[in-house]
């Protein structure tokens, strides 16, 4: 028996689709009113309902947390058993029930009306309960699930969870909400290591510091050099700052020319040296590193005065490519 798989997968877009632009056409006044109410709240947003709805409520609260307004889930049964009490009159509650006819709803609904609580209601009935006791409502209805039986929810999930990210994208618009702040509330990800993790959090320190004072010897350079395995060492001057740096290819090019290993590091040694600063973000150091192609170099404070070093590899390590 041949099964069309491509054929069905499609078919279950193209639904999705298309309910997804039927909602676009509909949209109306009542997004602006949820974004007001939420840009009005002085305290969290909380989301809630039962089932599917309630994994799409997950999600949307996690948005609008991560993109400047805070917001949490609370389990709509929980809430009866009482989880109610994280609730209070300077929050927003956004329910979610695509019938607007959950049990669990209909009983918190007029407890939190009693307590002047504004709702925004995401439904797919504008003639149920939840519509009707709602402050704002936003329309996620469609005409037809892309479950071929009509009972799964589908477009249906994906309506909601698009109406929920445009509420999401809107105020965070509108606060002006930046690339930093985000990475704030991502610091575990890539993008918050991107743009928080700066040079000094990552460099090598104390003794894995390669460096040897400019009076010292190739030898005392070439054992440096053999002690840290960073392939650079910095020559700093008695003040702790950078005059130059020795890589192992000055001590190839040294040995190729024949030069004496009793000589000073100071005729062999690259000046004045590259060098990063600590407080650099370690991204745009990493940028900043391949631009030059360098591999390592000594890291440096406000003062010129050597803190640490940094190859190619701890940025690796730290996630940072």
């Amino acid at each position: 028996m041949h099964l069309d798989f491509l054929g069905f997968a499609k078919e279950t877009l193209e639904t999705e689709i298309r309910e997804a632009q039927r909602m676009l056409a509909r949209l109306d006044n009542s997004i602006e009113l949820a974004c007001q109410l939420l840009l009005r709240c002085k305290g969290k947003v909380v989301v809630s309902g039962m089932g599917k709805s309630g994994h799409i409520g997950k999600k949307i609260a996690a948005s609008l947390a991560s993109t400047g307004t805070p917001a949490f889930f609370v389990h709509p049964a929980e809430a009866l058993h009482g989880d109610l009490g994280m609730i209070d009159a300077q929050d927003v509650v956004v329910f979610i029930s695509y019938s607007g006819r959950a049990h669990e709803l209909d009983t918190i609904l007029p407890l939190i009306a009693d307590n002047g609580i504004p709702v925004i209601a995401m439904t797919g009935d504008l003639t149920s309960p939840l519509a009707k006791g709602a402050l704002c409502v936003l329309d996620v209805g469609v005409e037809r699930e892309a479950c071929p039986m009509g009972l799964a929810p589908t477009a249906s999930s994906v309506n909601t969870l698009m109406m929920g990210d445009a509420l999401a994208m809107a105020v965070m618009r509108f606060r002006g909400f930046s690339a930093e702040q985000f990475a704030h509330s991502h610091p575990g990800g890539s993008l918050g290591i991107r743009l928080l993790k700066k040079v000094h959090h990552i460099m090598r320190r104390g003794e894995w510091m390669p460096i040897v004072a400019r009076e010292s010897t190739i030898t005392d350079a070439l054992l440096e050099l053999s002690r840290t395995g960073l392939g650079l060492i910095a020559i700093c001057d008695k003040a702790g700052r950078v005059v130059g740096v020795f890589t192992d290819g000055d001590l190839r090019r040294w040995l190729i020319q024949k030069g004496s290993l009793d000589a000073s590091i100071s005729e062999a040694m690259t000046q004045p040296g590259f060098v990063l600063s600590a407080n650099m973000l370690a991204a745009n150091a990493l940028d900043v590193l391949h631009e030059h192609h360098i591999n390592a170099a000594p890291v440096v404070d406000d003062d010129g005065k050597v803190v640490g070093a940094i190859n190619l590899y701890d940025f690796h390590q730290a996630g940072i490519k």
